[in-house]
């Protein structure tokens, strides 16, 4: 698969038990959501994409993106993106300064500080780059974590139940301006959830782990 993230024969095992298999690609643009209970390895099968899996794991089978094999990669050089339950924002941080730490290295002070005001634009939050991120509500945490990720320029974009701590409401939200954010930057996305809602509204097909 040239163009998205290709998992390919991936086959999971602890401790010789089995934990999972799946051999899936999703398409650029595109979302493939994981879904299952508890305890059945979606996060786990994150974390071997993103290259941050313990070595008590035992894997076969590899992770393929843009066509190009990443099994073997350090995380730092993968270009994956994740979101987590938490936004994970830096405390001692302002808004704006979060969101330079997703920049890459390089380039004018003044060219920097254009992006983190374009990215806060595209998510309605202009002028509040000085802001203290306590300050935030749920839902400008959130678009603020996401807009951090995506100015690293990911090629692929990971989802570990983000939306699972936001209110219905806020939830919808939140979810849409994601998907809406990933389709508009043609980014392949890996979603996992035990939320049928979630699932639904991503639009894409749905496996569901069950216990091997």
């Amino acid at each position: 698969m040239d163009n998205g993230l290709e998992l390919r024969d991936v086959r999971i095992t602890k401790d010789g038990a089995p934990l999972l298999e799946v051999s899936r690609a999703v398409s650029s643009g595109e979302v493939l959501t994981i879904m299952g209970p508890s305890g059945v390895g979606k996060s786990t099968l994150l974390a071997f994409v993103t290259g941050t899996l313990s070595s008590s794991f035992e894997v076969t089978g590899g992770v393929f993106l843009n066509g190009e094999d990443i099994t073997d990669a350090p995380p730092h050089q993968r270009r994956v993106g994740i979101l987590f339950q938490d936004d994970l924002l830096f405390p001692h941080l302002s808004v704006g300064q979060n969101l330079a730490f997703g920049l890459q290295a390089g380039g004018s002070a003044a060219s920097r500080r254009d992006r983190v005001v374009a990215a806060l634009s595209e998510v309605g939050l202009e002028g509040y780059a000085d802001r203290d991120p306590a300050t935030l509500s749920g839902g400008q945490k959130a678009r603020v974590a996401l807009m951090r990720m995506l100015l690293s320029e990911p090629c692929a974009l990971l989802l570990d139940e983000p939306f699972s701590r936001l209110d219905a409401a806020l939830r919808a939200q939140v979810r849409d301006l994601v998907f809406a954010r990933a389709r508009a930057r043609s980014l392949p996305v890996l979603m996992v959830t035990h939320d049928k809602e979630d699932a639904s509204a991503a639009g894409g097909e749905i496996v569901t782990l069950t216990p091997i």
